[in-house]
């Protein structure tokens, strides 16, 4: 897969079959999108090609939002690859971009910089100064710039379409099994293992502790049961996301317990698999009582786990 960032690196595309959006976390909707722009291309023998901004539009146009993703930009190009994207057009979104009459995106970026054959966007897609543009306006301007528009109806699961922003909330209330099947996989994050106060092998289960991905999406504070890759390894684990209350209180880490074996993880890059949230943050009087609790919830990771069978093909979490 080719990723470029200027518009003139574009020239000579064959058969460009274009869709646009920031596709965080590339989900089930993404998915269907993507295969039918696939499915076009084998057509024509074009190119599947993605438009996408960075940094989101948000971020320039509305930056007292605070945006927080399911995928980090090395994530979500794996996931684009893995979907059968053959270019990625990232494109640096400015004011000015912003500033763009819909007409001038659709002649200066979509004509003349990709020259588009057929383009793919939802039903809501807006675009142009003041979001003027709408999926109507490529309609009608299509003819005039040589290409065909189609827009593409939602993915729908138990009734409501499938959307980055429906999935956000799945996870951030802790519902990683209904987030996995809108995103077609385990939500994952990854980091890199830091030294934390060892008070996991003070009460015998010895962690790695990962700092909270920057900008990423979290699972609420609480306890799951998860898979950890490190390499080619993936390792059954139960993993804490929270302040450590029972101490006073902290920093929020990811703490991660390997149930079959303690490994020396400090410095690794590792990626964290969740599956299934076993209960919330909690406060407790002593530290023997904390035990007892870790106790039980690695004896239900382990149930799960065992439920999950051929799950780590399933991750994403490489």
């Amino acid at each position: 897969m080719k990723v470029v960032e200027r518009l003139q690196d574009c020239a000579g595309l064959p058969f460009p079959v274009v869709t646009i959006g920031n596709f965080d976390g590339v989900h089930l909707g993404h998915r269907a999108v993507l295969k039918l722009v696939r499915e076009r291309v084998a057509v024509h023998r074009g190119a599947v090609v993605v438009l996408t901004f960075d940094p989101h539009p948000l971020r320039v146009l509305a930056p007292e939002i605070e945006l927080r993703f399911l995928s980090d930009p090395e994530e979500k190009l794996a996931l684009l690859e893995e979907a059968g994207v053959d270019v990625v057009v990232r494109l640096a979104f400015t004011r000015e971009f912003a500033a763009q009459t819909p007409e001038g995106f659709m002649d200066r970026v979509l004509r003349e910089g990709l020259g588009t054959r057929e383009l793919y966007v939802g039903q809501n897609f807006r675009f142009g100064k003041g979001r003027q543009g709408t999926i109507q306006t490529l309609i009608e301007a299509g003819p005039r710039l040589g290409f065909v528009v189609q827009a593409i109806s939602p993915v729908l699961v138990d009734g409501a379409p499938v959307s980055s922003t429906r999935i956000r909330d799945l996870v951030q209330e802790g519902c990683m099994g209904e987030a996995a099947v809108l995103l077609g996989r385990s939500y994952v994050l990854k980091g890199k293992v830091v030294r934390g106060t060892h008070r996991g092998g003070g009460l015998g289960f010895p962690t790695a502790n990962l700092l909270p991905p920057e900008g990423r999406v979290l699972p609420s504070d609480g306890v799951y049961a998860t898979h950890l890759r490190v390499g080619r390894e993936v390792l059954a684990a139960v993993t804490y996301i929270g302040t450590s209350p029972t101490f006073g209180s902290g920093a929020r880490l990811i703490e991660t317990h390997l149930l079959d074996g303690a490994q020396d993880l400090y410095d690794h890059d590792v990626a964290v698999a969740f599956y299934e949230r076993l209960r919330g943050d909690q406060v407790f009087d002593s530290a023997d009582l904390l035990a007892r609790q870790i106790a039980d919830d690695v004896r239900r990771t382990r149930a799960i786990l065992r439920g999950l069978a051929g799950a780590p093909a399933r991750t994403s979490a490489s």
